[in-house]
């Protein structure tokens, strides 16, 4: 595959982009304990979105991993997850707020630090919702890269430091047009000291077209639905299939 577009995202960076279906966008790690949150929207029609109940639900999980796809609300697939070094993507703790960052890493401004300043998720999705004529009101719960939370039975949530390595990626195919948003911000769990400074790298190439092993069409019986469903949706509003 020839790449054709490479963006390296800095710590406290900010994203968004249409991209078309049929693509594969690589996230890597530039160094240790990486954290990108992702919102993901239907490019055409942004009221459908990544909906995390359905996709975690559908897949009987609740991390994201090679094989897994990202579901929109109207039962269709995103985007699918076709390679992944890490094996577990953390879809529960949310991104995080201003009053998180400040509490956690102090409080910092423009004026004073300028670029180095310390961002938050809030404000960097609400700068680029903005940017594609959307609101606050349209964040969806989002998918946290590069990092690890789980639960304890008693309902407790657990951050586990160290989970990224440099190098480490993630491979994303969109199955339809979307519109992504990104924040190289820190997990809200994560317990770091000091603000993480990780930078994150984007390469976007051409995807191979989904074969009939495609590991992500055939993870589960409500994957295939999905494709199904997102397969008849491009047949009637693009004319074909690739």
């Amino acid at each position: 595959m020839t790449t054709s577009f490479t963006k390296r995202i800095p710590a406290g960076g900010k994203w968004s982009g249409r991209i078309s279906r049929g693509k594969s966008i690589t996230f890597t790690a530039m160094e240790e304990g990486a954290n990108v949150s992702l919102l993901l929207y239907y490019a055409h029609d942004t009221a459908e979105r990544y909906n995390m109940p359905d996709t975690l639900k559908a897949q009987h999980t609740a991390h994201l991993t090679t094989g897994n796809v990202l579901m929109s609300d109207n039962g269709r697939v995103l985007a699918s997850i076709t390679a992944d070094s890490l094996g577990w993507h953390d879809t529960i703790s949310g991104y995080a707020s201003r009053s998180m960052i400040d509490a956690c890493y102090g409080k910092t401004t423009y004026q004073e630090k300028r670029n180095d300043w310390y961002r938050s998720g809030e404000e960097n999705f609400a700068v680029e919702l903005f940017r594609n004529g959307l609101t606050a009101r349209d964040v969806v719960p989002v998918m946290n890269l590069f990092s690890k939370v789980y639960c304890t039975e008693d309902g407790a949530m657990h951050f586990v430091s160290g989970h990224a390595k440099k190098g480490d990626h993630i491979t994303l195919r969109t199955e339809l047009d979307v519109l992504l948003i990104l924040s190289n911000t820190p997990n809200p769990l994560d317990p770091a000291a000091s603000y993480p400074s990780v930078p994150v790298e984007v390469t976007i190439t051409d995807a191979a077209p989904v074969q009939k092993d495609d590991i992500c069409l055939n993870h589960r019986p409500e994957n295939r639905r999905a494709f199904e469903n997102t397969w008849d949706h491009t047949l009637l509003t693009e004319g074909g299939v690739r």
